[in-house]
């Protein structure tokens, strides 16, 4: 059984990652959708939050929603994934995925071999769509009803309404 990788801070999840998340499951057997917890960053949703936006998304009993905190190949071992699944939108995302696939490959060698890390490039529909984007756009007040799911929309404007 192939199991992929798909981890991110999803803060908050939009139609992009949704994208890439139904095509690796034409792809893969079972897609674990990993929430980062990076103790650098301030995410708008707490991570279960995340998580339950992701699940009521998804909704399908081929994907896994769980988060981790630590370097990614130690939770891929523990996770026993074969494969790290990278969406792109930009030449700017492949520089950046680039370095950290090679990196992942290295730490891995001992802890994880095998393991390699599979790019998808986003529809053409999401390309300039990212999560920071869309937390400005609802900050603001304005319209996110193309790029997040319903569920997300939802939290946005619970999240900003609650701020002002």
């Amino acid at each position: 059984m192939t199991v992929a990788l798909y981890p991110g801070s999803f803060d908050p999840i939009t139609n992009g990652h949704i994208n890439i998340i139904q095509r690796g499951l034409k792809i893969f057997d079972k897609l674990v959708v990993a929430v980062a917890i990076n103790v650098r960053k301030t995410p708008l949703f707490p991570a279960e939050e995340r998580m339950q936006m992701i699940r009521d998304a998804v909704g399908s009993d081929r994907v896994e929603v769980d988060c981790f905190e630590g370097l990614l190949i130690d939770y891929a071992k523990k996770r026993q994934a074969n494969v790290i699944l990278r969406g792109l939108r930009a030449l700017s995302d492949f520089e950046f995925e680039f370095q950290l696939a090679h990196m992942n490959r290295r730490l891995g060698a001992d802890i994880s071999p095998g393991l390699d890390t599979v790019f998808m490039m986003t529809g053409e529909e999401h390309f300039y769509v990212s999560s920071s984007l869309v937390r400005e756009i609802a900050s603001f007040g304005g319209n996110v009803t193309d790029f997040v799911p319903p569920g997300v929309e939802a939290g946005l404007k619970k999240k900003f309404s609650e701020d002002s």
